[in-house]
């Protein structure tokens, strides 16, 4: 059985957060396919936790491993004007983000890309 691993604290409470949650999930996909040697994800400009938070926390959990990853850009589609592209991000947070469409500034258009994390590769090792 492996040990608990919990990736952040907060206000000196260790915390098992969400980020641990899909870092673990990620994991597990990838040592499906083998003895893993790396892994490169692309992780959405505004997926449920920020890249770097990801990131770190997979680093912590399996620290042998090579990692690569790229962040991809959102996309939005505003009801307002009609605009699509890429929106105006005013705040973006851990598990939030308010956006806005460039065109005409209204918040929170319709995001139709960009929030997904997904496992691209695995590299085994023979």
């Amino acid at each position: 059985m492996k040990p608990s691993v919990f990736c952040y604290t907060l206000g000196g409470k260790i915390r098992d957060m969400h980020e641990t949650i899909i870092a673990r999930r990620l994991i597990g996909e990838a040592e499906k396919q083998g003895d893993v040697a790396g892994i490169t994800l692309e992780i959405g400009e505004l997926a449920h936790v920020p890249s770097p938070e990801l990131v770190a926390c997979i680093r912590q959990l399996v620290p042998g491993w090579k990692l690569s990853w790229k962040e991809m850009p959102s996309m939005v589609k505003c009801s307002g004007c009609g605009f699509t592209g890429h929106p105006t991000v005013l705040e973006r947070g851990h598990d939030s983000f308010l956006i806005a469409c460039p065109k005409c500034r209204m918040l929170m258009p319709d995001v139709v890309a960009g929030t997904e994390v997904k496992l691209v590769s695995v590299e085994v090792r023979d």
